[in-house]
């Protein structure tokens, strides 16, 4: 599968083009909505998100419900877009609203005017913006409906905000049910008066999300080229996130300052196929997955706006002035969790399409069925 997205933070609408998707899902908004509406909560978020209810519009690639196998078209549109008509309008109006020159830290603002020699950072602010996560977890859910057809499922949850931390529950009522998407309920009200402090002080906060997608195939992935090591795709795309600035793979930071025999995962037979004492490299060997949940932990550094600027530089004149600032979120963490399971399931449902060749759900399934009774009788579990 291919994904492109396209759209402006304050333009009309964001869109994403996905390719590649077998033909016979059942496909509704509904299904996409949920989605987009989890990526809109989480305490922390700004204003913005009380303005827009996003919601997806499906405008090719389905029909009767079901997709037809060409690509699949989906629009989501920007409610606040009519506020910013006159500064997004695509044509030149008659009085332009000044440009935006000063400077964010952290922001793609510098680097992004210096690659594309904009003298107005507004043109990098929209694109590079967050926004378009909208479109990405739309694309993502279709993912998720592909991986479901073949028995796999993604789930995260927040282990950390600021200095407060937690292991993972895997428990989806209680992560969902909480305002920052932290199973735990002593964890997740200490993460929210941490976010409630930043906020009173002009600051932002990062934190970490762990991932696991259950009930993955083995052999996705291939460790015969390096940019086809599936660990090495995930890593790509979740790190492609805003925000995102690292990616671990099962324990591979705790791993690397232990000793081998401590960190491997000791193969039994169980239930009359193999299986796994633990899980530590977090489903996948040589770049290919082992039949283990695939763990994963994403970490998002503080969002750039600041409410109480950083000292920086004007573009335009190169004197020293305070950063810019639009109005923004104090912490994105509970709502980058939910842009993650989008990007793990589309690198995920990526590796199984092209394992199965399929271009049609009944022939993928069918694949999938086969596929696992060539296992068994090597003992292997799929």
């Amino acid at each position: 599968m291919r994904l492109l997205t396209a759209g402006e933070s304050h333009g009309l609408r964001v869109l994403a083009v996905l390719d590649g998707v077998p033909a016979g899902l059942a496909l509704g908004p509904a299904e996409i909505d949920r989605d987009l509406r989890r990526r809109q909560l989480g305490y922390g978020r700004g204003a913005r998100q009380r303005i827009e209810r996003d919601h997806v519009r499906i405008v090719g690639g389905v029909r009767q419900g079901r997709t037809t196998g060409g690509p699949l078209a989906l629009e989501i549109d920007n409610r606040d877009a009519p506020n910013w008509e006159r500064v997004m309008s695509v044509e030149p109006v008659v009085d332009p609203p000044p440009p935006v020159t000063r400077l964010r830290p952290g922001h793609a603002d510098l680097a992004g005017a210096l690659k594309f020699g904009h003298r107005d950072v507004r043109d990098v602010i929209e694109r590079a913006s967050a926004r378009e996560t909208a479109a990405r977890v739309a694309a993502g859910a279709v993912a998720k409906a592909v991986l479901g057809l073949a028995g796999t499922r993604v789930q995260s949850e927040v282990v950390a905000i600021g200095e407060v931390s937690s292991d993972p529950t895997w428990d989806e009522d209680a992560v969902e049910t909480s305002e920052v998407r932290c199973g735990r309920p002593d964890r997740s009200a200490a993460m929210v008066a941490a976010i409630a402090a930043a906020r009173e002080a002009g600051d932002t906060l990062g934190g970490i999300v762990a991932l696991r997608a259950s009930g993955v195939l083995p052999g996705l992935g291939s460790y015969a080229e390096w940019d086809r090591r599936l660990d090495g795709r995930i890593a790509q795309a979740l790190a492609s996130i805003q925000s995102a600035k690292g990616v671990e793979i099962g324990d591979a930071f705790a791993a690397a300052r232990e000793r081998g025999s401590a960190v491997h995962d000791p193969i039994v037979l169980r239930e009359g196929g193999f299986a796994r004492l633990s899980d530590r490299a977090g489903g996948l060997e040589g770049g290919v997955t082992n039949g283990e949940d695939v763990l994963c932990r994403v970490a998002f550094k503080p969002i750039s706006t600041l409410m109480k600027p950083l000292a920086s530089a004007d573009l335009a004149t190169g004197e020293a002035a305070p950063a810019h600032v639009e109005r923004s979120d104090v912490c994105v963490v509970p709502a980058a969790g939910v842009v993650a399971e989008a990007m793990l399931a589309l690198v995920l449902a990526d590796a199984l399409l092209e394992k199965f060749g399929c271009d049609d759900v009944e022939t993928l399934v069918a694949s999938v069925d086969r596929y696992r009774a060539r296992l068994r009788p090597l003992g292997l579990r799929g």
